[in-house]
């Protein structure tokens, strides 16, 4: 479990640096605090097996090909590029706004897919698998709001001060009551987003589709357009799921 428990800490320290960034051994060794002789073992069986790739003019080593080969596996089995995708676009297309994918993993939910407007110079960026704690933004909440209530209950209770639960699940009530999620400057200033629930064939939660704008292009009248369509596309998505 060790040897596990360091390959992941060396796949964390690259694959959290900057992008096309390539690592030395040295600068591995110094992030995981082990000697290099260590690093370089657990660098030649991950790069055995894909995981890592080493420049043979510099040395230095990034990501393997087979984290990209297992990310696709996954993302055909969200089902995205037949399914999800399409509504995603159209809905960008209609709303001139960036729509996002969300999906939930235990205390936090991950970006999956994200559709940006091209028409719009202003934009909120959201990176692709980027992790954000179940209590924040209206993705999550709206997740929240309809995963079985133990489950909703044990990350509240993981995340929210006791003295704030209350307050919170009253708040995912009257998500779950108006069918959508909205939150104004909660990841990053000036911005919002409303998002809607998405279920399978099995009635199960999903995941979460969000619109996120920036809150002066947005009147009164724009944003309950913005929750009229993803109220209304989160429906569709998950009819074409199979939800009943």
């Amino acid at each position: 479990m060790q040897t596990i428990d360091r390959a992941m800490e060396i796949i964390g320290i690259i694959s959290g640096s900057e992008a096309a960034k390539w690592l030395s051994i040295t600068e591995i060794s110094k992030e995981c605090d082990l000697p290099v002789s260590t690093i370089h073992r657990l660098l030649q069986s991950m790069k055995k097996y894909g995981l890592i790739q080493q420049d043979p003019n510099s040395k230095h080593y990034t990501l393997g090909n087979k984290w990209l080969e297992y990310g696709l596996q996954l993302y055909d089995s969200f089902d995205f590029v037949g399914q999800i995708r399409p509504e995603m676009e159209r809905l960008m297309n209609e709303v001139g706004e960036s729509i996002y994918y969300n999906k939930p993993f235990g205390l936090e939910s991950l970006v999956v897919e994200r559709i940006d407007c091209p028409t719009n110079p202003i934009r909120i960026y959201d990176q692709l698998g980027n992790r954000i704690p179940m209590h924040i933004g209206a993705a999550n909440k709206a997740m929240l709001a309809f995963m079985p209530h133990d489950e909703a209950l044990r990350i509240v209770g993981s995340l929210v001060a006791v003295a704030e639960q209350e307050v919170f699940l009253e708040k995912l009530q009257a998500v779950k009551l108006q069918g959508y999620g909205i939150s104004h400057g909660e990841k990053t200033k000036g911005t919002s987003a409303v998002a809607a629930p998405i279920f399978n064939q099995m009635n199960e939660l999903i995941g979460a589709i969000s619109i996120g704008y920036v809150n002066f292009q947005v009147s009164e009248d724009r944003e309950k357009l913005l929750i009229d369509k993803i109220v209304e596309y989160g429906r569709r998505i998950s009819a074409k799921l199979g939800w009943r």
